[in-house]
């Protein structure tokens, strides 16, 4: 399969995962080696950088960072001035400067703030930062990001954790459409199928985290997905995308055993 390239990286899998809601780190470590991810998000408020060993906190423990691109995430923060001190911390710790950049001061829903989303991917983009912002599926914010200097747009299937899959497709396909940069699909994705059906309208990644996480078998599912977004790319890659309104025999209609 074609490799996924972000800010010059080039990397071979198109599936992304989040590290959150496992139900232990062993979980974790092994549901990321079975999808045969490369990137792997991590919840700065999860992560222990203090620099001092603790068993419980130090999620890093387990993620091999020369393996894996370690993304750190800024989810929990309201606004972008607690996005960008997260992703300060996170280079001052010596992870990548690489930020997923989440801003969703909202707690029913955890739906992101376009304008503060806005305002900190301009500010860390000037500081040197790969900016992946999750958003709306807006393709005005999209394109607005994607000329400040975003590494990526992460546009919602559905609300983070739901696992209702893309309930905003078309919008999507504007944003795919239009897009200069990859177009990650980040939240809702909730089955294999709802990963593939991503990839089929040309996404050129998806982000899972809560479909594995509570998964009775995270390892499993963790391979099901890897492959749904082979599948899913391989057919969009061949534009098996034809549709008709009417019928159209696979075999000749006519009887030719009854022929003379």
């Amino acid at each position: 399969m074609d490799p996924l390239v972000i800010s010059n990286r080039i990397f071979n899998s198109r599936l992304l995962l989040g590290t959150g809601k496992f139900p232990s780190n062993e979980t974790m470590k092994d549901a990321i080696e079975a999808s045969e991810t490369e990137i792997v998000t991590v919840s700065l408020r999860r992560a222990n950088l203090s620099g001092k060993n603790d068993e419980f906190a130090n999620i890093l423990d387990f993620i091999n960072k020369e393996k894996y691109l370690i993304l750190p995430n800024t989810s929990g923060a309201n606004t972008a001035e607690e996005a960008v001190r997260l992703a300060r911390l996170s280079q001052a710790a010596g992870l990548p400067n690489w930020i997923k950049l989440e801003i969703h001061p909202e707690p029913k829903y955890l739906l992101p703030d376009p304008i503060e989303t806005l305002k900190a991917t301009e500010l860390l983009v000037a500081e040197g930062f790969n900016v992946l912002p999750y958003i709306n599926a807006d393709p005005i914010l999209a394109k607005r990001l994607q000329d400040v200097g975003a590494s990526t747009v992460m546009p919602l299937g559905s609300p983070i954790g739901s696992n209702q899959g893309i309930q905003n497709i078309k919008q999507i396909e504007i944003i795919i459409e239009q897009a200069t940069v990859p177009v990650i699909i980040d939240a809702g994705i909730g089955r294999p199928s709802h990963a593939s059906a991503a990839m089929e309208i040309g996404a050129d990644a998806v982000l899972i985290n809560t479909a594995i996480a509570i998964s009775s078998e995270p390892t499993l599912i963790s391979k099901a997905f890897k492959s749904a977004v082979v599948n899913g790319r391989i057919d969009y890659l061949i534009g098996n995308n034809h549709t008709s309104s009417t019928a159209s025999p696979t075999s000749p209609l006519s009887s030719f055993i009854f022929e003379d």
